[in-house]
């Protein structure tokens, strides 16, 4: 799609794709919403979601996605799949339920009835799909999929692009499909041994629940990228900046003295790699000069950046 295509939907989502996609990094589904959009439309393709949701896998998503698949039957997938949601999303649920014949499994956002939420729905039955296709007949099509948002002109896009009936206005995004189905076996069978726990590790506390938390996960990805804006930030939040300067407030925080945290933070870490060096970190974060790092970081820690990273490294000797 080119490299103007990609810099402009970076922008449009706040954050650089190709910097952040090997780091663990929390990204809100506005900010995703966002960066789709800006690609479809500078490539003319205004349903570009709707061709991508068939390909989405599950099994990309890092530990989540690794654990999820090393389940030994469909039954098992879905219910790894509730277990370890937390993990992986802020506020989404799954929820597994059904009768004699059928089983629906069903994807619940916050998001639902917000506007872009098409691509989110799209995308959430696609994941779905993948959990089902890497265990049932590469000539299984579902029952049926639910959509949780309003009708479109021509339902047959949707239906050529999932292979089965799809209906709307539903309760939940839901993928359906036989009973008889769940005791089916993985088609490959899985050698990577991951637990819950290995997933819970990668995020220890979960994915981030309070804005202030979500709000610093986005600082710590901005600054991954190269750039910082309480306006972006604000965006892919789906709020305006006098409301997040508003809630950061009920917490006792501001975005300044958060941002000025997430940067110290970071510093420790970059410290700590050993192979950086001061001046870069300086720049990478954000400082008008190594000089100005450094006041902070010893107004932050007690220690200069040198210092800290010659104790460290003694830490780690003795």
């Amino acid at each position: 799609m080119g490299e103007t295509t990609l810099r402009r939907a970076n922008r449009a989502a706040g954050f650089d794709v190709e910097l952040i996609e090997e780091r663990n990094c929390f990204i809100p589904q506005r900010a995703v919403v966002d960066f789709v959009a800006a690609i479809a439309r500078s490539i003319g393709e205004p349903k570009l979601w709707l061709i991508w949701a068939p390909m989405m896998d599950v099994g990309a998503y890092g530990s989540f996605g690794r654990y999820v698949f090393g389940a030994p039957t469909l039954d098992e997938v879905m219910k790894r799949g509730i277990a370890a949601l937390q993990y992986h999303s802020t506020y989404d649920k799954l929820s597994v339920a059904g009768n004699a014949n059928e089983v629906r499994y069903s994807y619940f956002s916050p998001l639902a009835g917000t506007p872009g939420y098409s691509v989110v729905a799209s995308a959430a039955a696609g994941e779905l799909l993948s959990l089902f296709r890497a265990y049932l007949p590469d000539s299984w099509r579902p029952v049926r999929i639910e959509l949780d948002i309003d009708p479109p002109p021509n339902v047959s896009h949707f239906e050529d692009a999932f292979q089965c009936p799809v209906i709307f206005n539903a309760p939940a995004v839901t993928v359906v499909v036989e009973r008889h189905r769940l005791m089916a076996e993985a088609k490959r069978a899985s050698r990577t041994l991951t637990t819950i726990e290995d997933v819970a590790r990668d995020r220890a506390d979960g994915a981030p629940r309070r804005l202030i938390e979500v709000a610093a996960e986005q600082i710590r990805t901005q600054l991954v990228g190269g750039t910082l804006s309480i306006d972006e930030i604000a965006r892919s939040l789906n709020t305006s900046v006098r409301t997040l300067q508003r809630e950061l407030g009920r917490e006792g925080a501001d975005f300044r003295s958060l941002t000025s945290v997430v940067r110290i933070q970071r510093a420790t870490e970059l410290l700590n790699a050993g192979t950086v060096s001061i001046t870069d970190i300086s720049e990478d974060l954000g400082y008008s000069s190594p000089t100005g790092f450094s006041r902070a970081f010893r107004k932050a820690t007690g220690f200069g950046p040198r210092e800290y990273r010659a104790k460290e490294r003694g830490a780690a000797s003795s």
